[in-house]
């Protein structure tokens, strides 16, 4: 089925693997390989393949450690039939985290504070899945299969900007409530409340309170640590436009 002229299925994949906090895991049982699925919490790498933070104790753990195939189910919970919520169907394999295991850490600390103290559990370790392809279903006429190259983003002379994220998010949530509760109201939509930062990208930037997680996207790639406070500046002065604009109705 082909989706419909004024759907753009790279956009909401994107969307939903920034946004969505767990997921259904699929593995494999180690030895009969029979179908395993679990619930699992997750955040995303700076390129949008998600982040795990599991046990070997768990079942799913010692099923990638034997066979790392994985497909994760991820879904967009809609009042009323669930099924008319978009969802996807990432396929790929999850690797223990090596030389980036302080990025993944710091990612997925930045989405679930309270998991702070399993950090140090020696049997809690991070993976990051590596997509290989997903199913995206997002209604009538609006089904796709994607590459990994629709919805990851590519990170390349993206360096600087990497570099500088964790400051970022720090600053901003230290000194720029009140700018994060402007671009979710203004900008997204959203309720008020206590937004805070949890992570920025080339494409975008990440906001969280409790659960709920938003995505605002950039209008312009940015790859530096200065882009980005021009960028955060940029779309402030859009939102405190629109308040403005709202406030003269």
């Amino acid at each position: 089925m082909q989706p419909t002229p004024d759907f753009d299925p790279a956009k909401l994949a994107k969307s939903l693997l920034r946004r969505l906090r767990q997921g259904a895991l699929a593995t494999l049982m180690a030895g009969s390989g029979d179908p395993y699925c679990s619930l699992i919490n997750l955040a995303s790498h700076p390129d949008g393949s998600p982040i795990l933070l599991i046990s070997r104790l768990a079942v799913h753990t010692r099923n990638i450690l034997a066979d790392s195939r994985i497909s994760l189910m991820l879904d967009e919970r809609v009042a009323g039939d669930p099924l008319e919520g978009a969802r996807i169907m990432l396929s790929g394999r999850a690797e223990q985290a090596g030389t980036d295991k302080e990025l993944l850490q710091r990612r997925y600390l930045n989405a679930h504070p309270s998991a702070e103290g399993f950090v140090s559990f020696r049997d809690f370790s991070f993976f990051r899945i590596r997509p290989s392809g997903t199913h995206l279903v997002a209604g009538f006429g609006r089904i796709v299969d994607l590459k990994p190259e629709q919805f990851l983003t590519d990170l390349t002379g993206a360096e600087d900007l990497l570099a500088a994220e964790q400051g970022a998010v720090e600053h901003m949530n230290a000194d720029h409530r009140d700018t994060m509760n402007l671009y979710a109201t203004r900008l997204l939509g959203a309720a008020e409340g206590d937004w805070r930062c949890t992570g920025c990208d080339p494409e975008g930037f990440d906001m969280q309170m409790d659960q709920t997680a938003l995505r605002l996207d950039f209008p312009e790639r940015v790859t530096d640590g200065t882009a980005l406070r021009k960028m955060l500046v940029r779309l402030a002065g859009e939102a405190r436009k629109k308040m403005d604009q709202g406030a003269t109705l």
